[in-house]
């Protein structure tokens, strides 16, 4: 339950009824209400709620802020409710103080919900497709697709936390420039070992990078073996030409070139479709769908959306090429769909991609992770769906700040531990999955971010992962302590937890109550890194309560048992929301 807005509804709800009272009794003339706030104030000494009703409304009743504030005050009726008292502050802020009734009450409701306490049904079943990281399948995942990867994943789990029906997407880009220069790469790699020099070494040499390191040199461009400037360099190619030879020999010696290709395309792509699944299901995350772009042009969905998009109006030619009107429906400027070749452009693709989502598929709504750079792409693909009679507003984008990985204040470039470029394998070598889903998320996406791979793996305070475990993992001990010497966690309707009513606990206590908003607000911003600051400051409020308030060695048995209790609810509360985020919630450390 979220107790945090039952009680600012609620609290609304006591001043209307207050000020429609009043209107009866004649004391407030009969006027429209203004809209006024309910807030949580910075300073608890203002309350727990403070509503600005007071100061909007005195131009609409013709009365000072204040005096209004105390006829509302005299005729709110704060029986039943969550609220103890109401005070006036300044010009006429209405401060509310919540009941100790509804410490107790938070409590009690965590341990009811356990697991899934926090969720909520905001999202009302709503169908939501998350597409995130969608690597080029050419090469391994670098950092950014990291970052990507642990905002899109967390994000579709906050979103099924606040209730929506999420979905998990990755679109394999295996169609087009990209095909084509991977194709090449590997056919100039394979035509390379065949050549007289390539059989000499290749017979010597003892494995595989031994092969690539006295062929191709360092950086895979030697005066022997020249390479063009469209092709990859990377030593995966090579690799994936050795392997092929090391099976085939050289049977696609004497093909023609194309055919050479789609024959190396067809080894080499399925292997690092295979490695990006095996690389992030090592990052804990597993999609629904990895939908392939080749089956939008193999079952005709790439020539229908041009067609439709001609159909539409939209469209018109130049240089003998077909034009979008982007430009009438929003987008900076117009853009060619098809080529005077006849081939399509990059986008095409992605407009048919997207009218599947959301027409196809029915998908209520559609979230894109893109990096930064997509900006300009971003209206342009919506004027299209715009164009072919789809709600644009369905598809949203989050747009993501490229991250600096940092070593001793230094950029860094390769992994200390392999020494190979930096990718999110070898990011997951130097550094534990729970530390990088945790630092990728605890900034905004559209922030730029600096992640200190030192800092990542330090075991101090100032690490916020290790910090926010630690405080899970005091807990466990607290407890396993205490049941060791014989006193277990008590059930908590036979506690009396109206007992626990020092600021400590009820900072705590407040602390927990705010998941659910937590959760609720993440989910309509599209911003799971709220979470991370959640635990953070839920992981430091417990601290701070552990400090002031003893537990075993409290002053009487029933306060012992009502803090054991709230430990055991800031325990859960803690796992449920590292939960979302994926990261371990360690009993021991």
């Amino acid at each position: 339950m979220n107790n945090i807005s039952a009680s600012a509804n609620e609290a609304r709800t006591l001043i209307m009824e207050a000020m429609g009272r009043l209107v009866a009794e004649g004391v407030f003339p009969a006027e429209p209400m203004p809209a006024f706030n309910i807030e949580i104030p910075a300073d608890r000494s203002h309350g727990d709620f403070a509503a600005n009703v007071a100061m909007v409304s005195a131009k609409a009743l013709h009365m000072a802020p204040r005096k209004i504030a105390e006829s509302i005050m005299d005729a709110l009726d704060l029986t039943e409710s969550r609220f103890d008292k109401v005070e006036i502050a300044g010009p006429g802020f209405m401060n509310f103080y919540l009941s100790q009734k509804w410490y107790s009450d938070v409590i009690a409701d965590i341990k009811a919900e356990g697991s899934a306490y926090g969720s909520s049904d905001i999202g009302k079943g709503e169908r939501v497709l998350v597409e995130f990281v969608s690597a080029n399948p050419t090469g391994p995942m670098h950092v950014g697709n990291a970052r990507g990867g642990a905002i899109g994943d967390s994000l579709a789990a906050v979103l099924q936390a606040a209730g929506y029906e999420t979905e998990r997407e990755f679109y394999i880009n295996d169609a087009g420039n990209q095909i084509e220069k991977f194709g090449k790469s590997l056919s100039l790699r394979y035509m390379q070992l065949c050549s007289e020099k390539g059989q000499m070494v290749y017979k010597n040499a003892a494995d595989t990078e031994a092969v690539c390191r006295q062929i191709y040199g360092d950086n895979g461009n030697t005066a022997d073996f020249p390479m063009p400037e469209d092709v990859y360099l990377g030593q995966d190619i090579i690799a994936h030409a050795k392997n092929y030879y090391d099976e085939n020999g050289n049977a696609l010696e004497q093909l023609e070139e194309e055919d050479r290709k789609k024959a190396l395309v067809a080894f080499a792509l399925p292997k690092n479709i295979q490695g990006l699944k095996d690389d992030l299901a090592q990052y804990r995350i597993h999609y629904n769908t990895w939908f392939p772009e080749s089956t939008l042009h193999n079952d005709g969905s790439v020539t229908q959306i041009i067609q439709q998009l001609k159909d539409s109006g939209y469209t018109y030619e130049k240089e003998g090429a077909l034009w979008f009107k982007a430009e009438e429906l929003g987008a900076d400027k117009d853009f060619v769909i098809l080529r005077s070749n006849g081939i399509p452009t990059y986008v095409v693709p992605d407009i048919a991609y997207h009218y599947n989502k959301l027409v196809t598929r029915k998908f209520d709504r559609a979230i894109d992770i893109l990096g930064a750079d997509h900006h300009g792409y971003v209206p342009r693909l919506k004027a299209a769906l715009t164009a072919l009679g789809v709600d644009a507003s369905k598809l949203t984008v989050v747009l993501m700040q490229m991250v600096a990985v940092m070593r001793d204040g230094q950029p860094v470039k390769q992994s200390k531990r392999s020494g190979k470029a930096l990718t999110l394998v070898t990011l997951l070598e130097d550094i534990p999955a729970d530390a990088a889903r945790f630092f990728f998320n605890l900034r905004e996406a559209n922030s730029h971010f600096e992640f200190d791979l030192d800092l990542a793996v330090e075991k101090s305070s100032s690490n916020p992962v290790y910090y926010v475990q630690y405080a899970h993992a005091r807990i466990c001990s607290l407890i396993r302590n205490l049941v060791e010497s014989g006193i277990s966690v008590p059930d908590c309707s036979a506690v009396n937890l109206d007992v626990l009513s020092t600021p400590a606990e009820r900072e705590l206590i407040r602390q927990l109550a705010l998941l659910p908003a937590e959760i609720e607000t993440a989910a309509k911003q599209l911003d799971p890194s709220k979470l991370t600051k959640y635990t953070i400051d839920l992981a430091s409020q417990f601290h701070k309560f552990y400090d002031a308030c003893k537990v075993r060695d409290a002053e009487t048995s029933e306060l012992r048992d009502a803090r054991m209790i709230l430990c055991d609810a800031a325990r859960q509360v803690l796992a449920n929301a590292l939960a979302i985020l994926k990261v371990d919630a360690p009993e021991k450390m």
